[in-house]
């Protein structure tokens, strides 16, 4: 099989698109300049227990849940992106895009903090939620709202979710300072929530468990400090990380779930710390050296969405490049997790791009046809493709022999995810940045 040769890829056609899947993610009223125009207004009736209105922000994946701390996690990395890669996104004519995927969340956000140590981090429940298969618009099921607070606590989400009202901050303070200062508020007071009142936000809502149970909340916890810092430069948020330090320092990965690369890298770049560096070259020569992968060379951490964890961990090690850190070998790595996830292992993964994409992705709202056309589980069940092209969206990807079925029953690899696309689109902004 003849490979395109690297960097013959349009990576600011892929990061235009990915926008594009983001805009397909929108849940609520959408806005007069929506793009895909295949998806409606969805789910106008997400209230809190005392009828606050949580109407936005994003469904998650396939499904219609929001769940909370994915869409911070995703928030706080597209933010840094857009931070750190903003030539890149540029050059892609997709400035303006992205500080609307990133409003769309956090507007969502400050509806979700009805008080200072009160926070919706739920809404819809996983069970009843994957019991439908049909259009959001169409949706008639319950849709509870679940929240943390001082009683029922979840470090993790809060500081995540300050992590994200941090960086989001930082990327609205030169075109909309008033409401840099409105996301900085917020998130000083939910890492004040998170840093007080210790717990697993899955042992809270414990509906989440259908789909994310959090592991450590020290990670979060630093990560979120370390993001607080760079938005305030207050050294109190340094003191919190070095009170955590101990145990999250062997800690490893980067996802929903797992902050410690993406901590250590930022806390690198802003301190200059030789710890910090040390981590995460350390982290990163695991990984690239020692690190399983498929024969085709993806990095393969786990057999459920594993472009995902490889790109997400190439993207961390990238910005270890920057800062001088075996640059040369840590691009190349990257570059060459990227470029599988485009299609040189042979096919593309992202929906709507490239070599034979995926057309039968795990995702309820492209499979389903236009209404009045019936769509139920056997739409789900059927052998023809999606109805709509869900553009941008990155699939799973491959199992570990680098083997691919395009169906939608096997979520582990053709389902979507917001968190999936947030390191990718942001990697995509920085090879744009480096002219690749």
């Amino acid at each position: 099989m003849c490979l395109k040769a690297a960097g013959s890829y349009d990576y600011k056609d892929v990061l235009q698109k990915s926008l594009l899947f983001y805009e397909a993610q929108r849940s609520g009223k959408l806005p007069a300049d929506q793009k895909v125009t295949w998806r409606k207004d969805s789910a106008l009736n997400d209230k809190g227990e005392n009828g606050e209105d949580l109407t936005g922000g994003y469904f998650d994946a396939g499904d219609f849940v929001k769940f909370g701390f994915p869409m911070a996690f995703t928030t706080t990395v597209l933010s840094w992106g857009l931070l750190d890669h903003h030539s890149g996104y540029q050059s892609a004519g997709s400035v303006e895009e992205c500080l609307k995927a990133i409003k769309w969340a956090t507007d969502y956000f400050i509806k979700c903090h009805v008080s200072e140590y009160e926070y919706y981090g739920q809404v819809g429940s996983g069970n009843v939620d994957h019991g439908y298969w049909g259009r959001p618009e169409d949706m008639t099921e319950a849709r509870p709202a679940y929240k943390i607070t001082a009683s029922k606590p979840g470090s993790d989400l809060a500081a995540e979710t300050a992590a994200a009202f941090a960086a989001a901050s930082l990327v609205f303070r030169s075109s909309n300072s008033t409401y840099a200062d409105i996301l900085l508020t917020h998130a000083k007071q939910m890492y004040d929530f998170g840093y007080k009142y210790r717990g697993l936000f899955s042992d809270s809502i414990t509906d989440s468990k259908c789909c994310y149970t959090s592991t450590h909340y020290e990670d979060e916890l630093v990560w979120g400090a370390a993001w607080l810092y760079r938005a305030t430069n207050d050294k109190t948020y340094l003191t919190y990380v070095d009170a955590l330090w101990d145990s999250v320092k062997n800690m490893y990965g980067f996802d929903w779930d797992q902050k410690f690369g993406g901590a250590v890298v930022l806390l690198a770049k802003l301190t200059g710390d030789t710890k910090y560096k040390t981590a995460i070259t350390n982290y990163c020569n695991y990984v690239y050296q020692q690190g399983s992968r498929t024969s085709k060379g993806l990095i393969f951490i786990y057999d459920w969405g594993p472009i995902r964890y490889a790109t997400s961990i190439a993207y961390v090690c990238l910005q270890a490049a920057d800062l001088g850190i075996n640059t040369a070998s840590y691009r190349a790595e990257a570059k060459k997790q990227m470029d599988y996830a485009l299609g040189d292992a042979g096919r593309s993964y992202v929906i709507g791009y490239g070599n034979n994409p995926p057309t039968h992705a795990h995702h309820r709202a492209a499979s389903c046809p236009d209404a009045p056309a019936v769509c139920n589980w056997d739409t789900y069940h059927g052998s023809q493709p999606n109805a709509h092209v869900l553009y941008g969206g990155l699939v799973g990807g491959p199992n570990k022999s680098d083997e691919f079925t395009d169906v939608r029953t096997d979520w582990q690899h053709t389902e979507v995810g917001c968190d999936y696309n947030a390191c990718f689109q942001s990697m995509l902004a920085h090879f744009i940045e480096l002219g690749y």
